[in-house]
C-alpha cells in the first residue's frame, strides 16, 4: 500500500517464493502497489517491470520475453481511495482510476510494506497537519481509541497506526475475512501507554501475531540508550523498529496467540542486520525456540507488566474518578506555550520586545483578516516564523476580532528545564495551555512549591521540586502537585501576604490523605507539609522506583505508607533536604573544583562580562573519548577534577550536569531568529557575569549531596 520505489515488490519477485510457472499470472493479476509521490511511483513501476523482465525468459530459447508493463501499480493515496470513489486525478488519468476501482473490488489477503509514520506537524506555522480520513479515523475511534485509557490519544492517528487499522479493515472487507498483514514499522505501539487499546484489538482480531522487536530507540538515554544501540535504518530514524506478521484465520481455535522475539541488547546496526539475515523467517526463529509467548495483562500490556499491588495505594491525583483516594486536591501540567522561543527568554527586556513585536503583527492580521471564516483565516494568514508563531489560540483571536496587548500577560520567573531559571510571558492568551497553573501560581510572586513528576507514557521516571512556574517539559510531560492552591478571594474574605493580595490560599494536600497517614502511625503528629515532603522523599527511593517501574510508566505515582514511623520520618527528612537543594540550587556552595588556569583568585581580567561569557560548554575529546572530569567553559576557563559520581544524579533523562552544560549557552531559534542568551540572565537578573560558571559548580554540589541523601534512604518496607 505504500510502495515507495517498489523495493518490497521487486524483492518478492526475486525471492523465489513465487513458482516460475505462476509468476506471469501473479504479475498481471495478483500483485498490487500504491504510491502517491509521483517520482517514487514512476521509479517503482520501472523497478518492478525491469526485475520481472529480467526473470522471465523463454524456456526453449533462453531469450527474454516481451517487455510487459506493470498494471498493478496505482498513483493514489491508499487511505484516501477508500474514503471516496474518485480522486483528484481521476479525469486526468482515467487508466489509473480504472486500476484503483479494480483493486478495490479484489479480495486482497496479503498486505506488506513499510508504512510511513508521522504524528502531525510541529507547529501551526508549518501548515502541514496530517490529512484527515474521516471513515478510517472513525474506525480508530471505535476500536483503538475506545479501549485506550490514555488522556492524549493523538499518537493513535499516526500514519503507521492508521496503516494497521486500514490493513485490518481491508483483509476483512470481502467476506472471506482472512489474511496476513506484514509490516516493518515504528515499534512504539508494542509498549506505548496510549497504544493499549491497539494491542487489545490486535489480540482480538488476529489469531497469531509474530512480533520481532529490533529496538534502536534513540529517544532514550543512559544505559537504556546503550542497550537500544543501532537502528536497522541507520541514522535515518530515531524510533524503535519492529517486524510484525499478523495472521487472521477465522477457523483458528484460539485467537491472540502472541509470539514475541527481542533481538537483544547492545547490538549495532550491522549486528542486527546479520541476525535478521541468519534467522531468515518466522520459522527460523521457531527453529531456535526463540519465540516468547506473551499473555497480556488486564491493562493489555504485553511487556513491562505492572505490579498489581500498586492499585491499592493512594494516588497523587485523579481528575476522572471523583471517588478516588488522592493525596492532592488538584494538580496541573506545566505551562505549554506552543511558542517557547517567543514566550521565554533569559532577558526580561528582550522578552518584552519579542512579545510586543508579535502582538503588533497579530493585531495587523486581526484587522486584515476581519470577517473571514475560520478556514479562510488559516488559509490566508501570513505564516512568517520571524513575525509570529501561530496556534489555535491565536487563530481564535483573529476569528473573534480580539486585539490583544502586553497587558494580557505578566513576566514571571519560570523553571524552564532542570536547574534552569528563565523569564516567561505568562498569559492565558499567549500560552496555548496554562491548565490549572493559575490556581498554583496565580501571580508572578505567589509563594508555592510543586512536586513535578513525569507523566504517563514516559520511559524514565523523574521528579523535581520547584518554587516557580514550571514549563511542561521541565520534567517530561510533567504533572505538578502543589503544596498550596489559590482561589480568588471574595469580598470581605481575609487576605494574607501582600504579595498575594486578592487570593485565598488553601492546602494542596487533602484532609483525607492526612487522616490516612496519621492513622498509619498512631501517636505521631503529622502535618500536611510533612506528608508533602514524605511524598517527595519516597519518589526518590531506588527501591520504590525499581519495584513499581512499570506502574510509573503507565500512570501517576501511588503512595504507600512505609512499615514504620521511623522510616516515615526518614523519608520526610530526606524529602526536605532534597527539596531544599532543588529549590535553592542557586544558593548552595559551589563545589571545590580546580581550574586548568590555576587558582581563581589569581585570574586577571578587565572586563568580567567578556571574561566569563559562556557560549557553549563542552567536554574535551571525541564522542567516544570524552573526558567527563573536565569541562571547557570558554576559551579562558577549563574546569578540572569534576567527580564522576556527580554524573550519577540523573533528572529528566540525563545527568543534572548535562542539563547545565546544554542550557547555559547562547542559542538562536532557527525558525524565528530569536536569540536566547544565558549571559543575559547572569548579568541582568543575577548581577553576576560568572553565574553560569558558578551554577555548574553548584549543581555538582547538588548532585553529590542528592546522591548521598538517596543512598541513605531506608530500604523500602511497606505496611501490610
Amino acid at each position: 500500500p505504500f510502495t515507495g520505489t517498489g523495493t518490497f515488490i521487486t524483492r518478492l519477485l526475486q525471492s523465489g517464493l513465487i513458482a516460475p510457472q505462476e509468476l506471469d499470472y501473479k504479475y498481471r493479476h495478483e500483485i498490487h502497489a500504491n504510491e502517491i509521490v509521483l517520482l517514487a511511483y514512476y521509479i517503482a513501476a520501472i523497478n518492478v517491470e525491469a526485475v520481472y523482465h529480467d526473470l522471465t525468459k523463454d524456456i526453449k530459447t533462453g531469450e527474454h520475453t516481451d517487455y510487459r508493463p506493470f498494471k498493478g501499480i496505482c498513483l493514489t493515496d491508499t487511505f484516501q481511495m477508500y474514503e471516496q470513489e474518485r480522486d483528484m486525478v481521476a479525469d486526468l488519468l482515467p487508466d489509473n482510476s480504472e486500476r484503483r476501482t479494480r483493486q478495490k473490488e479484489l479480495d486482497i489477503q496479503v498486505i506488506m510494506g513499510n508504512p510511513p509514520y508521522s504524528a502531525g506537524q510541529r507547529s501551526a506555522n508549518d501548515n502541514a497537519a496530517n490529512l484527515a480520513y474521516p471513515e478510517l479515523d472513525e474506525r480508530i475511534r471505535q476500536t483503538y481509541a475506545a479501549h485506550s485509557k490514555a488522556t492524549n490519544k493523538n499518537a493513535l492517528y499516526d500514519s503507521y497506526i492508521r496503516a494497521i487499522r486500514w490493513a485490518t479493515e481491508r483483509i476483512m472487507a470481502k467476506g472471506k475475512d482472512r489474511g496476513v498483514v506484514a509490516y516493518v514499522s515504528n515499534a512504539g505501539w508494542i509498549d506505548g501507554n496510549a497504544m493499549a487499546g491497539l494491542r487489545k484489538c490486535l489480540a482480538e482480531e488476529y489469531s497469531s501475531l509474530y512480533i520481532f522487536h529490533l529496538r534502536g530507540n534513540a529517544r532514550t538515554s543512559g544505559e537504556q540508550r546503550r542497550k537500544e544501540k543501532g537502528n536497522v535504518f541507520g541514522e535515518g530514524t530515531r524510533t524503535p523498529i519492529a517486524i510484525s506478521v499478523l495472521v487472521r484465520n477465522p477457523e483458528a481455535k484460539d485467537f491472540g496467540q502472541i509470539h514475541f522475539h527481542d533481538i537483544g541488547d547492545y547490538l549495532s546496526r550491522d549486528d542486527k542486520l546479520k541476525t535478521i539475515k541468519a534467522l531468515t523467517s518466522v520459522q527460523g526463529i521457531a527453529a531456535k525456540q526463540a519465540w516468547q509467548m506473551i499473555t497480556p495483562d488486564e491493562n493489555h500490556d504485553w511487556l513491562n507488566q505492572t505490579d498489581k499491588t500498586f492499585s491499592q495505594y493512594w494516588v497523587l491525583g485523579d481528575k476522572k474518578d471523583k471517588a478516588a483516594r488522592t493525596i492532592f486536591e488538584s494538580y496541573s501540567r506545566g505551562v505549554a506555550t506552543a511558542r517557547d522561543a517567543w514566550c521565554y527568554n533569559r532577558s526580561k527586556e528582550k522578552l518584552e520586545k519579542n512579545m510586543s513585536r508579535m502582538i503588533w503583527f497579530l493585531n495587523s492580521e486581526v484587522d486584515r483578516l476581519a470577517g473571514q471564516t475560520d478556514k479562510q483565516i488559516k488559509q490566508d494568514a501570513v505564516r512568517d516564523d520571524t513575525r509570529i508563531s501561530w496556534s489555535d489560540g491565536l487563530f481564535n483571536c483573529v476569528k473573534r476580532a480580539i486585539s490583544p496587548s502586553l497587558e494580557d500577560g505578566i513576566i514571571a520567573n519560570s523553571s524552564y528545564r532542570p536547574f534552569e531559571k528563565s523569564w516567561l510571558f505568562y498569559s492565558k492568551r499567549f500560552n496555548e495551555r496554562t491548565y490549572q497553573m493559575p490556581r498554583i501560581f496565580p501571580t508572578a510572586d505567589a509563594e508555592n512549591l510543586v512536586i513535578q513528576v513525569t507523566g504517563a507514557g514516559t520511559r524514565n521516571f523523574s521528579v523535581l521540586m520547584s518554587d516557580s512556574i514550571p514549563c511542561l517539559d521541565n520534567i517530561e510531560k510533567g504533572q505538578c502537585f502543589p503544596l498550596y492552591l489559590y482561589e480568588k478571594a471574595q469580598e470581605g474574605a481575609g487576605l494574607f501576604a501582600s504579595a498575594n493580595v486578592g487570593y485565598r490560599r488553601t492546602d494542596g494536600v487533602t484532609d483525607e490523605a492526612l487522616d490516612h497517614f496519621q492513622a498509619a502511625y498512631p501517636g505521631e503528629t503529622i502535618s500536611k507539609q510533612d506528608l508533602f515532603y514524605y511524598v517527595f522523599g519516597l519518589l526518590h527511593s531506588p527501591d520504590y522506583r525499581a519495584r513499581f517501574k512499570n506502574n510509573l510508566a503507565k500512570g501517576l505515582p501511588r503512595i504507600p505508607p512505609v512499615a514504620s514511623a521511623q522510616d516515615f520520618w526518614a523519608f520526610v527528612e530526606a524529602g526536605r533536604k532534597l527539596g531544599d537543594l532543588h529549590v535553592n540550587f542557586e544558593q548552595v556552595e559551589p563545589f571545590p573544583v580546580t581550574f586548568k588556569e590555576g587558582a581563581r583568585e589569581t585570574w586577571v581580567y578587565k572586563d568580567a562580562a567578556r571574561f566569563f561569557r559562556v557560549e557553549k560548554m563542552k567536554q574535551p575529546g571525541t564522542a567516544k573519548t570524552k573526558d567527563r572530569t573536565q569541562v571547557i567553559y570558554n576559551s579562558n576557563i577549563t574546569i578540572t577534577n569534576i567527580p564522576l559520581e556527580a554524573y550519577d544524579y540523573v533528572v529528566n533523562g540525563k545527568p543534572a550536569l548535562d542539563w547545565v552544560m546544554e542550557r547555559q549557552c547562547i542559542k538562536t531559534d532557527k525558525a524565528s531568529g530569536i536569540v536566547n542568551d544565558a549571559n543575559d540572565y547572569a548579568i541582568e537578573t543575577m548581577k553576576d557575569p560568572a553565574y553560569p560558571l558558578d551554577l555548574f559548580l553548584r549543581i555538582i554540589t547538588v548532585a553529590m549531596q542528592s546522591m548521598t541523601i538517596v543512598k541513605a534512604l531506608p530500604k523500602l518496607s511497606l505496611k501490610k
